[in-house]
């Protein structure tokens, strides 16, 4: 979650001084941090520019927390009702595969907030992936896309599962055309998303890439929050706000509506020389700079979304608040 320069300190220990907040029309001022929950209330009572500082690194890039934005669509792959239809049956069928056994949905299953709950996925042929499948639910606002960024949108990342050799195995687009095609079902399907029946591989990719768009996280108590309902939080989760976005320094890669910084960060699980080995951006920049780099992924929903790192490293939250609160990794020279 934060770089590996970030956490080598472990866990953040300084003072905070809360500047002067505007809180029911009364200037409220503080001398010291806020403590206690009476203190945090009133310190979180206002709108997030009046919050207390986050601690933050030289270097880091904060954006305040907030609501999710309104989704953005390019003006080349427009939006409609029967688009996304089309797209969410695209996704579910798994004759897009070379073995007809594996949809997308087979990595991303609705009930697991469009994770898997596997370490790694399995695909063509039980071939097991290196990394984890990581959660649709925010990718209508995440650029560029996979772990590794190798993908600068939706309608090109949509192409990469179908033909990657240890996933869907397609062989080639052309084929997943030509099957699409061969079904006379989905002739009135992309007719009514495209205004007549021709099924192209650009379609079928803006259709896929359409209904991920429209997927969402649920609102629960953190959205509502960050909408200004200041109870929505309990007592102890406004405390884990504090710390996240002071002392425990969670806030220097993950914050904005979507608790990421859309960096790429090397927190030392590269596992270089060892088996688990995965240079992350490094593949597909090739400046040594981007060894062991991996996407910061956003923390919506991510209660519901483990394991979790880029290899499923870690099966729990507390997992990886222990990984961090340890110091982060440390790798041994060879």
């Amino acid at each position: 979650m934060r770089s590996a320069g970030f956490v080598k300190d472990g866990l953040i220990v300084c003072s905070f001084v809360l500047a002067i907040h505007l809180v029911a029309g009364t200037a409220v001022s503080w001398v010291r941090a806020p403590e206690t929950v009476g203190e945090l209330r009133l310190a979180y009572a206002g709108p997030p520019e009046t919050w207390p500082r986050p601690t933050l690194h030289p270097g880091a890039v904060f954006t305040e927390f907030g609501p999710l934005p309104p989704v953005q669509h390019p003006a080349d792959n427009p939006p409609n009702a029967a688009k996304v239809v089309l797209g969410a049956r695209l996704f579910d069928d798994p004759t897009l595969s070379k073995s007809g056994q594996i949809a997308c949905a087979s990595c991303h299953a609705r009930e697991l907030g469009f994770a898997d709950g596997m370490r790694t996925s399995f695909g063509h042929d039980r071939q097991r992936g290196r990394r984890n499948a990581p959660s649709l639910l925010t990718v209508a606002w995440v650029q560029p896309l996979f772990w590794d960024g190798r993908s600068p949108d939706l309608e090109d990342q949509a192409l990469h599962p179908l033909i990657d050799p240890v996933e869907m195995a397609a062989g080639d687009l052309l084929e997943v055309e030509r099957r699409v095609a061969a079904d006379p079902s989905y002739a009135p399907a992309f007719a009514a998303a495209f205004g007549d029946d021709q099924v192209t591989v650009r379609r079928i990719s803006m259709a896929l890439a359409t209904f991920q768009r429209s997927l969402r996280p649920r609102a629960g108590r953190f959205e509502r929050f960050a909408r200004g309902d200041r109870r929505a939080l309990d007592d102890q989760q406004l405390k884990g706000l504090h710390l996240f976005r002071t002392r425990g320094g969670c806030a220097n890669c993950h914050s904005g509506p979507l608790l990421t910084d859309m960096k790429f960060h090397n927190l030392g699980l590269h596992f270089y020389g060892r088996p688990l080995e995965d240079l992350g951006r490094y593949a597909v920049s090739g400046s040594s700079d981007d060894v062991g780099r991996f996407r910061t992924p956003s923390l919506r929903g991510v209660g519901q979304t483990g394991p979790y790192m880029h290899n499923g490293l870690f099966p729990s939250l507390d997992a990886v608040v222990n990984f961090y609160t340890a110091g982060g990794a440390r790798p041994r020279p060879r």
